[in-house]
């Protein structure tokens, strides 16, 4: 687990502030969906968890279980859904849904857009790949930012003094850590520590978030060429969607 202490001037130090008023917030990857044709799937319909998939949300679940969990929501989309359910279930809550935490949208949504597929080479494609620091091809990063902080928000007064679990999807993720971390949001897309089920989790000291961490509970389930990091590899690990 990685652990980052947001200070009272916005770098990494100690944050000097007592424990009373503690909400803990976790912002979890989606489990592996069933995609055999490598799609881009964005926020397309009928992308379903996979059989493994379905095996990595209920190790998180089983992982959050003595937790003081009491609300638990997802993205619209079906894999969200399906990642959160064994989680509501194990707390015995219902499963609520926030909009605001869909996958980033996506001009390449429904094509395969990966490592070694000639994307890059097709002159189709090049008007959607001339700002990545937007970036051109899909939702800008700072209205990711602006969702994301809300639903963060949200779940936070809702769960006030205990914790909450939102279910969301790879790129808006990484995007709203790497805001609250004071990173810049364009960023190389292999290095996301973002890895499926994966939990990033932000503690708040009344309505400041004080500290940022990284869990991978479900870790030895997933693919080696799909953990945070790894090298991406010709026919495997393609942009599907996340």
């Amino acid at each position: 687990m990685s652990n980052v202490i947001i200070g009272n001037d916005g770098n990494t130090g100690g944050s000097g502030e007592n424990n009373a008023d503690l909400t803990v917030v976790h912002l979890m990857r989606h489990g592996e969906v069933e995609n055999p044709d490598g799609i881009l799937y964005g926020r397309l319909p009928g992308y379903h968890l996979s059989e493994l998939g379905r095996q990595m949300a209920d190790r998180v679940a089983e992982h959050l279980a003595s937790r003081d969990v009491t609300y638990v929501v997802a993205s619209p989309l079906e894999r969200a859904q399906e990642t959160a359910t064994p989680i509501a279930k194990a707390h015995g809550l219902d499963l609520a849904t926030d909009g605001r935490l869909i996958e980033a949208d996506n001009v390449f949504q429904g094509k395969t857009f990966g490592v070694g597929d000639g994307a890059l080479r097709n002159p189709d494609n090049w008007k959607h790949l001339v700002n990545p620091f937007k970036p051109s091809w899909g939702e800008p990063y700072v209205d990711q930012v602006v969702r994301m902080m809300g639903a963060l928000d949200a779940a936070k007064d809702a769960a006030r003094g205990h914790e909450a679990v939102l279910v969301s999807h790879q790129l808006p993720i990484w995007i709203v850590r790497s805001y609250v971390e004071r990173r810049r949001l364009w960023h190389d897309p292999r290095k996301r520590q973002c890895t499926l089920a994966s939990l990033t989790t932000f503690t708040y000291q009344g309505d400041k978030i004080v500290s940022v961490g990284y869990t991978e509970p479900a870790r030895d389930l997933v693919p080696a060429h799909l953990l945070a990091g790894a090298k991406p590899v010709k026919g495997q690990g393609k942009a599907f969607g996340a």
